[in-house]
């Protein structure tokens, strides 16, 4: 990995490590992410891999989530890897599109969302 790589983000795409991710790779995974919203909370990170602060959210983000004991199921979208489901979220949950972004939806709907550094556990 080059220098510049590891300060801005490399165009690859990147899954992050911790275990209690979903992803999102198609239109079906969000239905199930929706769908699973009706029985517990859903949250929706939307990451740049370009992004340096996106990654920077991500990683804080990760370890709140791994020292909190909130109930809900958390999904992971690439968004530069799936650009047209992260227009689909933005425009079936009336949420406009920003970059990192925490979306919590509950029964289908969203409730709450935050963005850069805003985002934190807490939302959930």
């Amino acid at each position: 990995m080059s220098i510049f790589n590891k300060i801005f983000g490399s165009s690859d795409t990147e899954k992050p490590s911790p275990e209690f991710w979903n992803y999102i790779n198609s239109e079906a995974d969000l239905e199930k992410a929706l769908e699973e919203s009706h029985e517990k909370k859903v949250a929706i990170f939307k990451h740049s891999t370009r992004c340096f602060i996106s990654k920077t959210v991500l990683n804080n983000f990760e370890k709140e989530v791994g020292e909190s004991n909130k109930e809900a199921s958390y999904y992971f979208l690439d968004l530069l890897a799936h650009r047209s489901i992260s227009n689909k979220i933005a425009d079936d949950l009336d949420v406009e599109h920003q970059s990192p972004q925490l979306i919590v939806v509950e029964n289908g709907k969203a409730v709450k969302n935050a963005s850069h550094h805003s985002i934190s556990v807490s939302l959930i």
